[in-house]
């Protein structure tokens, strides 16, 4: 991967999503020999990350901010507040999808309609839904959460999950808004963090870290990790606080 034959594409630089007073940039793998499970794999482990079908890394001008950040799942050692959300959702089933479903679509909508009203995904649409969750780039788990509710089952989180050659990559989590004290989207990081270790998988990608996003900062809690800092993974071992 460090063939410099290899295209690469620079974008325009455009206002940060994350960052009001930053300015963002991206260098797109745009290289049809990377578009493969290898390659792909590869390149998750140089600090990128896919949308769609793009994968792509931040090449901001003034500002390295976003960290990949990856969990060493044969290492994890839960918090206390971690635990409690194992015991409080251990009545959950949960499922695996190796294809998406027609019955996510509307969990989807419902999710982003609800919570993301002010922000570029709204509103939703199937179209949208396809294109960001889908992708020919490597194998995808879908990964159910399951309640009974009113002796019904219901499906109240999915977890979109790519499989690596040396992990697996959290991609997107939507869930039902009338289960959010539930805390599903951290819930899905415990899920996706115990099926990591029965595949025999030493990391969990969760995307990039930005410690100065609050939204965002729900990443770095799980240890111990490592960040993609200066082109290099460095650990992060300091135990999580009590709590």
């Amino acid at each position: 991967m460090n063939d410099s034959s290899f295209k690469v594409g620079i974008t325009k630089t455009f206002p940060c999503s994350y960052l009001p007073d930053e300015e963002e940039r991206l260098l797109i793998a745009v290289d049809e020999r990377l578009q493969n499970k290898h390659s792909y794999s590869v390149l998750m482990t140089e600090g990128f990350r896919r949308s769609g079908e793009q994968s792509y890394r931040p090449y901001c001008p003034n500002c390295d901010a976003c960290q990949s950040i990856r969990v060493l799942v044969n290492d994890f050692n839960p918090s206390k507040s971690q635990k409690r959300s194992l015991k409080r959702n251990a009545n959950f089933t949960i499922k695996h999808s190796e294809q998406i479903r027609e019955y996510y679509y509307p969990l989807y909508e419902n999710y982003i309609n609800t919570f993301h009203r002010d922000g570029s995904m709204y509103p939703a649409n199937v179209e949208q839904f396809e294109s960001f969750l889908c992708s020919k780039l490597t194998t995808q788990l879908f990964i159910e959460t399951w309640c009974e509710v009113d002796g019904v089952k219901q499906l109240i989180c999915v977890a979109v999950t790519d499989v690596l050659t040396n992990g697996l990559s959290a991609v997107y989590t939507f869930y039902h808004p009338d289960f959010k004290r539930h805390g599903l989207g951290r819930f899905s990081i415990l899920t996706q963090i115990e099926l990591c270790q029965k595949l025999g998988l030493p990391y969990l990608y969760l995307g990039y870290q930005i410690d100065d996003c609050q939204k965002m900062n729900y990443k770095n809690s799980y240890y111990p990790h490592e960040r993609f800092i200066s082109l290099k993974w460095l650990l992060v071992e300091r135990k999580p606080p009590s709590g």
